[in-house]
């Protein structure tokens, strides 16, 4: 399934891709719309809650549909807590390069980062969905999108070993992790990680959709891309995580435990940012970001002013 959440009548809802025209209301088609207020309580509500919207699904209440065309997306869920991480080599190589020309500094890949996943912990009030505007942070010149593949947290778990890792994935979503690239370049001297290159409203971006787990499997194998205006920047394919997502799970479980809703990203997948290639986000441009199976995630940046339907 391709799960959502949408703005209908002014409220928020938890909905389901019935076609390309069409989605369900999941707590209005249930006579029990206690597991389907929002996505975190239907990841929380465990099995049962899918296997019932699944039997929603196969026949669908007509009082129940709705048409997208009178819809506004919304983040899919508020992640419980979010990560992410930097397992792409190509991403790596390509930026490094970049950026020590923008710095005079030489940037090579530290041993540790084939050794292990290595990840932040970033904002995760900072999110909005598909179609909603990314404002633009007023001490930024150079903006910059990053393509990268994320997951969804579905069970409860701590030291949880790699083979048991991937029935740990509730689903897979598309993730903008757009990035202050003047402020990143300055902070990360600093040695502790990135912080206002990373951290302002409307920074973080999922969806349209999160695709259930059992869906794709397990190492993904998506093929990936980003188009700005329309003209392709570049892209790749989630094969190439040097680290796949039990690999990473194992290794931030470890003595700590992990939660149902929480989301974890990969990394920007290789030339899946301007920075690599040498680009940079202008003011009105259009963000696609694609990855197969899961749908095109669009926005666009503006600067100045504030955009009341982030909030």
């Amino acid at each position: 399934m391709k799960l959502g959440t949408i703005c209908y009548q002014d409220k928020d809802r938890l909905v389901a891709l019935v076609d390309e025209n069409t989605v369900l209301d999941l707590a209005r088609a249930s006579s029990d719309a206690r597991h389907f207020s929002d996505m975190v309580a239907m990841i929380e509500a465990g099995p049962d809650a899918l296997e019932h919207a699944r039997k929603l699904m196969a026949e669908p209440p007509q009082e129940a549909l709705i048409a997208l065309s009178d819809v506004e997306h919304r983040v899919p869920l508020r992640p419980v807590q979010y990560r992410d991480c930097l397992v792409f080599e190509e991403h790596l190589l390509n930026s490094f390069a970049q950026a020590e020309k923008m710095t005079g500094r030489p940037f090579t890949i530290p041993p540790v980062w084939y050794d292990q996943p290595i990840y932040y912990k970033g904002n995760r009030m900072s999110f909005v969905g598909h179609m909603q505007t990314v404002q633009w942070p007023k001490y930024c010149d150079h903006l910059d999108l990053e393509l990268e593949l994320a997951i969804v947290i579905g069970k409860q778990g701590k030291d949880i070993s790699q083979a048991d890792a991937p029935g740990h994935i509730w689903g897979y979503t598309i993730l903008n992790d757009v990035s202050a690239r003047d402020a990143q370049m300055r902070e990360m001297a600093g040695q502790l990680g990135p912080a206002k290159g990373k951290d302002f409203d409307t920074g973080n971006i999922l969806g349209p959709w999160v695709v259930t787990a059992d869906e794709i499997p397990h190492p993904a194998q998506l093929d990936m891309h980003v188009e700005v205006n329309g003209q392709r920047w570049g892209g790749g394919n989630s094969r190439q995580m040097h680290h796949d997502f039990a690999a990473v799970i194992a290794h931030i479980s470890a003595s700590e435990t992990l939660y149902p809703g929480e989301v974890i990203g990969s990394g920007t997948v290789g030339t899946g940012c301007g920075l690599e290639i040498g680009r940079k986000l202008a003011d009105g441009d259009e963000m696609a970001l694609t990855i197969e199976r899961i749908g095109t995630l669009r926005n666009t940046v503006r600067r100045g002013g504030q955009d009341d339907s982030n909030t």
